[in-house]
């Protein structure tokens, strides 16, 4: 069935069923009913649990009174952070949002929000950002980060001085945590990727196949498509054996950090 065949029948508004398909906005038990319905689903058990998991996505999370202050895309990625089990990040400019000091996001959010000088739209930039490292980071069953970052985002002068210092002896004391890796694509790596930065979403279920989450400027989507999801998932494990071991990495590291000093 196409998109307006089904709105039709269902007698919504074509919007409302992508938006609903999208995961932009939660559906309700009845409407979820209702689809089943006219989808010939009929099985008891199998209707019980999709009801059973609309009515769990309509409770509240902590990230719901940022929904109309981000993007879609943004908003749906933080929701299926918050579920990973994992999490592969390739950094070709900045850092990740989980591993970013206050400070470095304070001056990121100078350069990335044209009305910074609203300090409310700012505040709630940096303060999204924090809460997720506290949710994610700091939960009982942390997801492990695998983190690749090109050298450049390393020498980015990012809020000046001091605060890429501190932001370099950060990522140095995250990556003290088992479940944290970081490596450093050198300058002399002849190994890139042309998909730009991205980061692969994996889940602990096998029921629930990874999706990549695509952020650059004036581009962020969320890919479920299997041929994307492997094509992400093998540049990244090429872009892994290019760089520098853990070790080396931290090396890398604190060695910038020091000459900042």
């Amino acid at each position: 069935m196409t998109q307006e065949q089904v709105a039709t029948a269902m007698d919504w508004s074509l919007s409302k069923l992508i938006r609903i398909e999208a995961g932009y906005v939660s559906i309700s038990t009845n409407d979820v009913k209702a689809l089943l319905l006219h989808y010939q689903v009929t099985d008891p058990a199998e209707v019980a649990e999709l009801v059973s998991l609309a009515r769990v996505a309509r409770q509240r999370t902590w990230w719901s009174q940022y929904r109309d202050s981000v993007p879609p895309a943004y908003f749906s990625y933080i929701g299926l952070e918050a579920e990973a089990s994992g999490l592969s990040f390739y950094q070709s400019v900045g850092m990740p949002g989980l591993l970013q000091t206050p400070e470095y996001a304070q001056a990121v959010a100078k350069i990335v929000i044209p009305n910074f000088n609203d300090p409310s739209e700012a505040e709630a930039s940096v303060a999204l950002r924090i809460r997720r490292q506290r949710e994610v980071l700091d939960r009982a069953n942390p997801p492990t980060l695998d983190v690749v970052l090109d050298e450049a985002t390393l020498h980015r002068q990012t809020g000046g001085t001091d605060v890429i210092r501190g932001q370099l002896r950060h990522l140095i004391a995250l990556a003290e945590n088992d479940h944290i890796t970081i490596q450093v694509l050198p300058f002399t790596s002849p190994i890139y990727t042309p998909l730009g930065q991205f980061v692969i979403i994996s889940f602990a279920g096998a029921e629930d196949p990874d999706v990549v989450y695509l952020e650059s400027t004036g581009l962020e989507d969320v890919l479920d498509q299997p041929e994307a999801v492997m094509s992400h998932m093998q540049t990244f494990a090429g872009l892994r054996q290019a760089a520098l071991s853990p070790t080396d990495s931290l090396a890398r590291i604190a060695k910038l950090a020091g000459e900042l000093d």
